[in-house]
């Protein structure tokens, strides 16, 4: 229960957990909170056009009871003058802010990036990676400098580096999302990147492999692990005559690194990069062939299951056999999850002479040999993960022998 005393050392000091507030007798709204743990602070109690606001003045352990009370005459003059006391703190509090973390470099490595991490926010590393890597001239300058036009700039040089369009919208709108949160923090007031509209996608592109594409695929595949063996081999003949340590032999392995699981992976589940590489052994029964992408994963946040076939079966089983006591199905260093194999596929693709072929295609791939093998499109949609029938429609029409086997029946 709250008492009415001065605010002093004496009262202070004597103030119990179980009076919970003390009430100063002179300064109106002047008061001191001792918390369950016997913690003190001291705030100034206002109305400003009819609300109640709480002002804190500061903590027990950092201010004495005469200065409490010196700083509430104080703040209550300011109050009856017509100051909003606690507006022009927080106004304060986010100039400070806006300063500390004005530099595009470090808003990122110190602002955002931690607050992705204390949310969750699973692409964390991602985002930063992108946002310092994808724009090195943002690094130095203030985030209020940061304009459309430096924006437009950059785009300009990435189509000249014959950057994707998707990429180019992707990392604006990471660079997008930045500011925007900087705006809601206050270390900016506005930024003018709403300006730069993204490109129009042809989001329709249903590139898939016909079958002499895909043989030339699987067979790169299976010569490039015979490489690798062959040069481990060698590489281990000699180290042996120098009198060096070996590398881990290769022969006994069915792959000879990740690249061939995960493209075969992806060939025969339709899952997305992501899903791939943040895939644990636990999300795998091997009992029922089923595997689980878990909504954190997902692109939709819904969990959903697929069943695996034969040939994800046994390369899923063939690559638990090399990798038995790793947490995730593709791990990198340290227990972490594989973070990119960009170059080991696009390698691939060159070797197989694969024309506008990306690793997204085999999503495509396996969308389109289903909707060919007469499989419905709720169940492709189901399959894919996709959050609606709009997307999957794009398979309706993937193959036009279909189309013309189709109007064949009735002509």
């Amino acid at each position: 229960m709250a008492i009415l005393s001065k605010i002093n050392a004496t009262s202070i000091k004597n103030l119990t957990v179980e009076d919970k507030r003390l009430n100063d007798t002179e300064i109106k709204g002047f008061h001191a909170r001792i918390s369950a743990k016997g913690a003190v602070s001291y705030y100034l109690f206002y109305r400003h056009n009819g609300k109640q606001v709480n002002f804190l003045l500061g903590k027990g352990n950092a201010i004495t009871p005469t200065q409490a009370r010196d700083m509430a005459k104080a703040q209550a003059g300011k109050v009856a003058s017509g100051v909003n006391v606690q507006s022009d703190k927080k106004a304060a509090k986010a100039k400070e802010l806006a300063k500390k973390f004005n530099k595009f470099s470090v808003y990122v490595e110190e602002k955002y990036h931690p607050w992705l991490i204390a949310n969750s926010t699973r692409t964390a590393d991602q985002i930063k990676s992108v946002l310092l890597n994808n724009f090195k001239e943002l690094a130095d300058m203030q985030l209020s400098e940061i304009s459309a036009w430096h924006i437009e700039q950059w785009r300009s040089k990435a189509k000249k580096l014959n950057k994707a369009e998707a990429t180019i919208n992707y990392n604006v709108n990471t660079l997008k999302g930045a500011l925007s949160r900087a705006v809601e923090w206050g270390v900016i007031d506005s930024h003018e990147l709403s300006k730069v509209k993204a490109y129009k996608l042809d989001n329709n592109r249903t590139r898939y492999l016909d079958p002499l594409e895909e043989k030339a695929l699987l067979s790169t595949l299976t010569e490039r692990d015979k490489l690798i063996k062959l040069k481990r081999l060698s590489a281990n003949e000699h180290r042996q005559k120098r009198g060096y340590p070996q590398q881990p032999c290769l022969s006994s392995h069915t792959y000879a690194d990740h690249i061939e699981p995960i493209v075969i992976l992806a060939m025969n589940t339709g899952m997305r990069r992501g899903e791939i590489l943040s895939l644990k052994w636990s999300n795998i029964d091997f009992s029922v062939k089923v595997l689980t992408i878990k909504g954190e994963s997902a692109k939709s946040g819904k969990t959903r299951h697929i069943p695996l076939n034969n040939a994800a079966f046994n390369v899923l089983t063939k690559w638990r056999e090399q990798n038995p006591f790793t947490s995730f199905v593709f791990e990198g260093n340290e227990g972490k999850p594989l973070t990119d194999f960009k170059k080991g596929f696009a390698k691939v693709v060159e070797d197989a002479e694969l024309q506008d072929f990306h690793f997204h295609d085999l999503r495509h791939h396996f969308a389109s040999q289903l909707v060919m093998k007469s499989v419905d499109l709720n169940t492709v949609r189901e399959l894919l993960g996709h959050a609606d029938m709009t997307m999957t429609l794009r398979y309706a029409h993937l193959a036009p022998e279909h189309k013309a086997a189709a109007v064949n029946l009735i002509g």
